[in-house]
């Protein structure tokens, strides 16, 4: 893996952790598994915006069972690498989910509270289940008690650009995910 130069992209510098190709396959795979899991089924994915758009566009163009697509705003990174202490919200589900399968679809699970507060939250509303699909765990950095059925890549506690993934709203356009370097 090489560091790539501010200079050269006219970024802060990163390393690559996934290339395209890499994504592609484990994107393949996870909906391999969905497609086994929920044969016969119409499942609901709820995308959490804004990080999720990339991943979830790939993800459910690979799943071959007629689907459903909601999403929701959540958001705990606001102001650049670190979290807010209160999540935010915004709008409400527009499709019932009482007896659905529904699966949350995140880019990324860090401290693991949106998908936690987003899992409750549709708790309430009774569907048939709820799994949560993420590209990338930081198990590590959980700071609520997970159960993530489908997950594409476990790493540490790096703050992570890239397919969706932003800094400050940059970043989200790169076609693979790569470690920020913080050269401070």
């Amino acid at each position: 893996m090489s560091i790539t130069s501010e200079e050269k992209i006219g970024r802060k510098p990163f390393e690559l952790l996934f290339d395209q190709r890499r994504l592609a396959t484990v994107i393949a795979e996870l909906a391999d598994r969905i497609n086994a899991d929920y044969a016969d089924q119409t499942p609901v994915l709820l995308g959490v915006l804004k990080g999720c758009f990339v991943f979830m566009a790939d993800l459910i163009r690979q799943i071959q069972l007629p689907v459903e697509v909601e999403f929701v705003s959540a958001s705990s990174y606001r102001h650049g690498t670190t979290q807010e202490s209160e999540l935010a919200f915004n709008g409400p589900l527009s499709i019932p989910l009482t007896g659905r399968h529904v699966l949350i679809v995140e880019a990324i699970v860090d401290t693991g509270r949106t998908v936690d507060t987003i899992r409750k939250r549709v708790d309430v509303l009774e569907p048939a289940s709820v799994e949560v699909v993420t590209l990338i765990d930081k198990p590590a950095s959980h700071r609520v008690k997970l159960d993530i059925k489908y997950k594409g890549f476990s790493i540490g506690n790096e703050f992570v650009i890239g397919f969706g993934l932003d800094n400050t709203q940059r970043y989200r356009n790169l076609p693979f995910v790569g470690k920020m370097i913080d050269l401070q």
